[in-house]
């Protein structure tokens, strides 16, 4: 059987669950900094975006250990993906003291 449809397949569940990650991430950084209760927000939605994820992967491995690998490239692609259409950048670090 032709391996090259599981791997691809992989790949794109690691691109869906990157893009569930990150745009979740956003969007709680987006919701819980206007929010009386940010604790509530970060933890929520931490403990649901990780469990997510967890899961995906479980499911993608699924007695395969060998599409993990382009699960996790798929995951960090997406967050290439999700930082360009969001417009952030990383936080670079000062030179100086203002």
């Amino acid at each position: 059987m032709n391996e090259s449809l599981p791997l691809a397949l992989a790949w794109l569940a690691g691109l869906a669950l990157g893009a569930i990650f990150y745009g979740g991430l956003w969007w709680t950084v987006s919701r819980g900094l206007s929010s009386k209760q940010p604790a509530f927000w970060f933890l929520g939605s931490m403990l649901l975006r990780m469990g997510m994820v967890l899961a995906g992967f479980y499911l993608v491995a699924a007695q395969h250990l060998g599409r993990l690998l382009p699960c996790l490239i798929g995951f960090v692609m997406a967050r290439l993906v999700v930082t360009r259409m969001t417009g952030t950048r990383p936080v670079q670090e000062a030179r100086h003291a203002p």
